[in-house]
C-alpha cells in the first residue's frame, strides 16, 4: 500500500488543485509501479509558513523580503 505525503503552504492551492494532485499521484504510481489506486493513501499536509524555515528563515520573512525587492526595482 503506497503512501505519499505532499507538504505545502496553507495558503498554496485550491480545493480543485489538491484533488488533481491525489489523482495525478494514484495515477502516476499505478503507471511507474503498477499499484493499486485502491490502496494507495495520498496525504496532503498545509503547513504555515511561520512553520517552514528554508536557509535558517521562515517562508513568511523570505516572501516579505521579496516582496520588497520587487518594490525596489
Amino acid at each position: 500500500m503506497p503512501y505519499v505525503n505532499i507538504k505545502i503552504t496553507k495558503e498554496g492551492a485550491t480545493a480543485e488543485q489538491k484533488a488533481e494532485l491525489i489523482s495525478g499521484v494514484t495515477q502516476l504510481l499505478r503507471d511507474v509501479l503498477n499499484k493499486n489506486p485502491a490502496t494507495t493513501v495520498v496525504v496532503i499536509d498545509e503547513v504555515e509558513t511561520d512553520n517552514w524555515g528554508i536557509g535558517g528563515e521562515t517562508v513568511t520573512v523570505l516572501r516579505q523580503q521579496a516582496a520588497l525587492k520587487q518594490q525596489d526595482q
